[in-house]
């Protein structure tokens, strides 16, 4: 065992890297809103991060090995965080995360019809997402055609803000 860590039983590792109140959002908010500047986390927080907070676990996420940091090209102020491997790996558990909260919790219908799509799609549509991020994040190339899995979640996202404007 090592000085960092409680244990190494798997759920405490993992805990140990995703079980803060902020960690999990911030992957989310990049993942699922593609949120790739400090700003754009910041300013788009559904739930309301403090920047001194923001600053801490992105800083954290990317010693771990989560998010890499890098200089963006068009601002040498700004920088563009980008899931690795090991966060796009997370797609199962968010879907697994979203329908336990669906099932047992009082969502929104808007901030939980992407987790619907995702239960409904199951196993081949987490595939395909994960590999639309890799595209995005890793530089994986999709071949021509392939739809955006982000795309339909985020159009039927915006189909029931505007469905409930209207109503």
């Amino acid at each position: 065992m090592d000085a960092l860590n409680r244990s190494g039983c798997p759920i405490n590792l993992t805990l140990e890297i995703l079980g803060d109140r902020w960690s999990l959002i911030i992957i989310r908010d990049i993942m699922f809103g593609n949120r790739r500047h400090f700003r754009e986390l910041l300013q788009n927080s559904e739930e309301g991060i403090a920047s001194n907070i923001l600053a801490d676990r992105l800083k954290r996420l990317v010693e771990r090995g989560l998010l890499t940091r890098d200089g963006d090209p068009t601002h040498k102020q700004k920088a563009v965080y980008s899931l690795t491997e090991m966060a796009i790996d997370l797609v199962p558990l968010f879907a697994h995360i979203g329908a336990w909260g669906r099932k047992h919790l009082p969502v929104s219908e808007e901030l939980s019809i992407r987790a619907e799509l995702l239960e409904d799609g199951g196993p081949k549509l987490w595939e395909d997402f994960m590999d639309e991020l890799r595209a995005k994040h890793l530089g994986k190339v999709l071949p021509p055609g392939t739809p955006s899995v982000l795309g339909r979640l985020t159009q039927a996202y915006l189909d029931v803000v505007e469905r409930k404007r209207s109503a």
